[in-house]
């Protein structure tokens, strides 16, 4: 039989207990009879309309103290407002669940793992993403999600406000306690439940991403901007600034950039587990104004459905959107799996086939850039690839009277026509051999020197071969495809010297597949879907852009990293201290890959023309200008409509140009007045660049 010593202890440790709250939906159900709304309670509890909507639909429970006055609170209005066919003096506190038993010094408010949402996703398991307390806009229409990944119960990444709420995807509201660096990486890594599975089997689980508004910045020690000469997003905080001194000092490590706007704080991996967190710093300019519309002045809660989507469908950032879109390529194909040793039996890491390897390669030099190691060694004087995007205006001296006097100059631009090129493109895998006199085979992906000077294209089209649309004068160093076009033209090619690569693959066919669904996707949740016609397609696509500004972001975002993806294959030299010669950080990856990026450009070139042909053959029209993937022709009308070549049926004709939502099709641009566009001309003005914004260059920087 117990003691009286065991009884009044068992005793003590119940009066000791934290309250017992009533179910969420009596929780709801009391505020509401009471006739107080949520951002009043919020107010009176010091704490956020979020965390209020979190307690009563389940998601978090409140931390002490706040959850002894919300419990008196519930007490109180239990007596005035008892549940029907109930007694008004019975209580409500005694028929709730247990409160967390969590140490009320963590003052993280989390949902249990069932209740969290997918961590592959970045909206709850559930037909649509939920918008955040501040947004007034439409739900996405969704799928169902997969199943929450328990090691991730609160999804990829959090936006951290100076009151110490972090925003997570899918309205989910956390209480970080941390005030340095140290701690907010030490809780982001041991209590905040952030990170995201690998994309593929032999890839690695996505790191955790902590977003740092302003006021968190503040809040942590570090300063609101960064200030210096140099672009914001160059600069790094100095190695004698405390912050960066407490990092070090907690045996914590930064990557060779330092503490810039995307700081990555790790350890080295114990094992299998990774420590390492990702921090976006706002006001240091980590989501730039032209890749991230608008994001960075949204409300916190907004940032994180934004980011989230972007994480759910693409992959969560990890550094502009050019660093993730390299980033996305080595997620989808890993360098190494695990291979087993047969002399000693133990699984080691070995080539992981189709991928590029886990160590760099030299280019060919004509693949190279004139300051690479491999040309200022060997003294290369034979030329280099130019396969760039088309910078091209007629000649005024070759336009009609006929197209002068239509009223109109439209412009239409391909949908990530880039994305489209990376389709089924086969790319070299291996090194780089040295041929002379080879023969010509179109499968081979390589560098082939071979004069094209003979070919006779109109003049009212530019040349398929150069970026500026010129004839070539002689021979000169080509991609597979641009060569190959020429023999589709119907002329003999012979080449005088080629780099070519025995080992091929198509390497960039996941990166393309999950960008182009993320695309489309986003396109449909704005109401641009696949199946409108051309009138409705062209209504759609003129108001996309304000049925959800964040949506619209995240659009722009995902063009942003196929272009600044393909770009960062070559990425120049940065700095003003480099010198000729020297090899720079980007030469150490695998994905310094220049020939890759040559061959993604020559086949959306060569596509372009193709189509410009088709164009001329099917209507008589031919451009006035072409700036990278945005094409410029004179119209009758203010609507491509009243250009682009239909059957009797009403069907687009293939070949040509046609209007809708998938990569490689044609969206309007812009329209311009012809006199104006034929004056820009003669001033030497692209009315491509006029129409666009100037927006085609492949972004080779951070």
């Amino acid at each position: 039989m117990a003691s009286e010593e065991e009884l009044f202890a068992s005793v003590d440790a119940l009066l000791n207990e934290e309250p017992r709250l009533p179910p969420p939906a009596e929780r709801a159900r009391l505020r509401e009879a009471a006739g107080i709304t949520q951002a009043r309670l919020a107010t009176a509890l010091k704490t956020t309309t979020q965390s209020v909507k979190n307690w009563e639909n389940g998601r978090s429970e409140p931390k002490p103290p706040r959850l002894d006055a919300y419990q008196r609170l519930l007490n109180g209005w239990a007596a005035k407002y008892p549940a029907p066919g109930a007694a008004p003096t019975v209580s409500v506190a005694a028929s709730a669940p247990a409160a967390s038993t969590e140490p009320a010094a963590s003052r993280v408010e989390t949902a249990d793992a069932p209740q969290a949402p997918a961590v592959a996703a970045a909206v709850p398991a559930g037909p649509a993403i939920r918008p955040a307390a501040t947004s007034r806009r439409p739900a996405m229409k969704k799928a169902a999600q997969p199943a929450a990944d328990p090691r991730f119960p609160h999804g990829p990444l959090a936006v951290l406000d100076g009151d110490g709420c972090a925003y997570g995807v899918g309205g989910v509201m956390l209480d970080c306690p941390a005030t340095t660096v140290v701690e907010l990486v030490e809780w982001t890594l041991r209590e905040a439940g952030l990170g995201a599975p690998k994309l593929n089997r032999y890839g690695k689980d996505s790191d955790p991403l902590v977003v740092l508004t302003a006021a968190a910045a503040v809040k942590l020690g570090l300063p609101e901007c960064l200030e210096g000469h140099e672009q914001r997003r160059s600069l790094r905080l100095p190695e004698d600034h405390p912050v960066v001194k407490q990092v070090v000092e907690a045996k914590w490590r930064l990557t060779q950039r330092g503490f810039g706007p995307w700081a990555r704080i790790y350890r080295k991996a114990q094992g299998r587990e990774r420590q390492c967190v990702q921090l976006a710093i706002l006001s240091w300019d980590a989501l730039d104004e032209r890749s991230w519309p608008g994001v960075s002045e949204m409300e916190p809660a907004d940032i994180a459905r934004v980011l989230g989507v972007y994480a759910q469908r693409v992959i969560t950032p990890r550094g502009s959107t050019a660093v993730s879109g390299l980033g996305l390529m080595t997620a989808l194909r890993p360098p190494t799996r695990a291979v087993r040793d047969e002399a000693s039996g133990n699984w080691v890491p070995g080539h992981n086939p189709g991928s590029l390897g886990a160590e760099p390669m030299d280019p060919a030099p004509p693949e190279a850039t004139p300051e690479h190691p491999v040309v200022v060694a060997s003294g290369w004087t034979g030329g280099f690839l130019n396969e760039e995007a088309y910078q091209w205006v007629r000649d005024v001296s070759l336009l009609t009277d006929e197209e002068c006097t239509l009223p109109y100059a439209v412009g239409l631009d391909l949908n990530t026509a880039f994305l489209a090129a990376a389709a089924r493109l086969v790319i070299g895998l291996s090194e780089p051999d040295h041929f002379h006199t080879p023969t010509f085979n179109p499968k081979i992906p390589g560098s082939w020197l071979v004069d094209l000077s003979h070919v006779e294209v109109d003049p009212r089209l530019p040349s398929p071969f150069t970026p500026d649309g010129t004839r070539p004068t002689g021979p000169a160093w080509y991609q597979t495809h641009t060569v190959a076009y020429a023999q589709e033209l119907g002329y003999n090619v012979a080449p005088l010297e080629g780099y070519l690569r025995r080992e091929t693959g198509a390497y960039l066919d996941p990166w393309h597949d999950r960008l182009k669904t993320a695309y489309v996707d986003t396109l449909a949740d704005l109401g641009v879907t696949k199946d409108l016609d051309d009138h409705a397609f062209l209504v759609a696509m003129e108001r996309h852009k304000d049925v959800d500004p964040a949506l619209a972001a995240v659009l722009a975002a995902i063009k942003a990293t196929v272009k600044g993806g393909i770009g960062k294959l070559r990425e120049r030299p940065q700095g003003k201290k480099y010198k000729e010669g020297e090899r720079w950080p980007a030469l150490q990856r695998p994905t310094w890959r220049p020939d890759i990026r040559a061959a993604v450009i020559s086949k959306a070139r060569v596509n372009m023309h193709r189509k410009l042909r088709n164009m001329a053959t099917m209507t008589g029209l031919y451009p006035l200008a072409v700036l990278s993937d945005c094409v410029v022709y004179p119209s009758p009308g203010d609507s491509p409509l009243d250009f682009l070549p239909y059957a009797a049926s009403g069907k687009p004709q293939p070949g040509a140009f046609r209007l809708g939502p998938t990569p490689g099709l044609a969206k309007l641009e812009g329209v311009q007045s012809m006199l104006w566009a034929v004056d820009l001309m003669e001033q030497g003005y692209n009315p491509a660049r006029h129409i666009k914004g100037g927006d085609a260059v492949l972004d080779e920087g951070e």
